[in-house]
């Protein structure tokens, strides 16, 4: 059966162009790759080809829990898609559409088992909202 499909989605001031740069540079990737502030990023890695890495580092700032999202790119068509075969077998792909304020992110991707659809959808969301964050402070500088 296949897995059900979740979309985040977020508008940021930005051309498709910087907003693709702020989702895929991985010293911006650390800035807002995190659902809440009790978590933070401290490192990424990005090697923006197909069958390249993709790897962030995920950790409670008390220190208590952490672990590596990875995933290997399989479309990679800057600045307008980015598709990643999760370490679990899932897919998630971003799209970056010109939008009349900027741009608009989505990302759509597969759900899991272990958490309900809401959970997944929530955390998913919380962090491109902060994607979309640091879009906007971005944009002012």
């Amino acid at each position: 059966m296949p897995a059900q499909k979740i979309t985040v989605a977020a508008e940021v001031p930005l051309s498709p162009e910087e907003a693709w740069r702020v989702h895929t540079d991985p010293s911006e990737i650390t800035r807002w790759n995190f659902a809440n502030d009790q978590w933070h990023c401290p490192s990424a890695t990005t090697d923006l080809q197909v069958g390249g890495l993709h790897k962030a580092r995920m950790e409670a700032k008390d220190g208590s829990f952490g672990f590596d999202f990875e995933g290997t790119y399989t479309e990679v068509d800057a600045p307008r898609a980015l598709t990643v075969l999760l370490g679990d077998g899932r897919h998630s792909r971003t799209t970056f559409q010109p939008s009349a304020t900027g741009t608009l992110v989505e990302t759509t991707f597969d759900a899991e088992t272990d958490n309900s659809v809401e959970m997944q959808q929530q955390g998913w969301q919380a962090i491109l909202s902060n994607y979309g964050k640091r879009a906007e402070e971005v944009a002012g500088s």
